[in-house]
């Protein structure tokens, strides 16, 4: 394998190329599996350009999902405190020892479901590295994920680990769209509006499919989300966390039948009509509007306004 460059000009991964990908590939006796959703980032200016959004801190913690044979881990251990990453292939874990070697002092690998993954376990792994001062939890998620299931894992841990100040991620650009879209466009969406009870998007670029390896078949982008917790419009505090979950229930009912009114919609899972139409007019929502209409910040002031039902719906899932 190619030695670290050293130089003044060294780019911020030297892992970051077709050839240095390759050669580590064929090394290890590794090939790229879709079912992961595997496409090596062979662009050091796509990561130069993810460094600087991140803006990141000799003190911070990254968390870091799906990172491969290190191409991002290495730029991230350049500028961060440490580096937490969740690999899901466990073929990698060698590769990543060896591509990482010289900062294994500050890199943890989780190796699991990120999907499955707590405050609990990234803490312990944390807490496994020799690292003076350093932080319990991560500061930053900044990573090139799978792109199955990266929606999810964004709002998971935004939802789940309000340690973290910024998420700069990369994405399918559909989901990008969907992340900043704006209400009565056709992007906009339940996850949309669940996803700014928890943080903004400050930044995005476009990433094309040949600064990977393969190239995917889908274009890319990386977003940048600055934690920003919704605020009660009575109260003007952050919403807590409970909070946060029942106005997840409302926005999710709304939308459950996008092609019907939101009184429709919501009456069909549950909510009572009645009840409904004196909270539509206090707030002056008409009742014949689609969920797309409304705002993030029309769903929590519903929210707010339909609380003495929580408790008597059951919770949905679905983005």
């Amino acid at each position: 394998m190619a030695s670290l460059p050293v130089d003044s000009q060294a780019p911020h991964s030297w892992l970051a190329s077709v050839r240095e990908t390759k050669a580590v590939l064929s090394e290890f006796g590794l090939c790229t599996k879709h079912r992961l959703g595997q496409n090596f980032l062979v662009s050091d200016e796509v990561i130069g350009k993810i460094l600087s959004l991140a803006e990141l801190g000799d003190e911070d913690v990254v968390l870091e999902v799906g990172p491969g044979i290190g191409t991002l881990t290495v730029a991230l251990l350049g500028q961060a405190a440490a580096v937490v990453s969740v690999e899901a292939d466990r073929s990698l874990e060698p590769v990543l020892a060896e591509t990482c070697a010289r900062d294994s002092d500050r890199f943890a690998l989780v190796l699991g479901d990120a999907l499955r993954q707590d405050e609990g376990r990234l803490r312990e792994a944390l807490a496994s590295l020799d690292v003076e001062g350093l932080a319990e939890l991560p500061s930053h998620f900044v990573a090139n994920l799978p792109y199955q299931v990266a929606a999810t894992l964004i709002l998971k841990f935004l939802q789940e680990l309000p340690s973290l100040a910024r998420a700069v991620v990369m994405v399918q650009a559909e989901v990008a769209d969907r992340i900043a879209a704006r209400p009565g466009s056709k992007a906009y969406g339940a996850y949309t509006a669940k996803l700014a009870l928890f943080g903004r998007v400050t930044g995005r670029f476009e990433v094309g499919p040949g600064n990977f390896m393969p190239p995917p078949h889908v274009d890319s982008a990386v977003v940048r989300i600055d934690r920003s917790r919704a605020l009660g419009p009575v109260s003007g505090e952050p919403l807590t966390d409970e909070q946060c979950v029942w106005a997840m229930q409302v926005i999710d009912a709304a939308f459950a039948q996008r092609r019907k009114t939101i009184r429709n919609s919501m009456s069909a899972k549950g909510f009572d009509r009645d009840t409904l139409d004196v909270a539509f007019a206090e707030l002056g929502i008409s009742p014949a509007a689609r969920a797309e209409t409304l705002s993030p910040e029309d769903f929590v002031r519903l929210a707010e306004r339909l609380s003495e039902e929580r408790g008597t719906l059951q919770e949905t899932d679905e983005l």
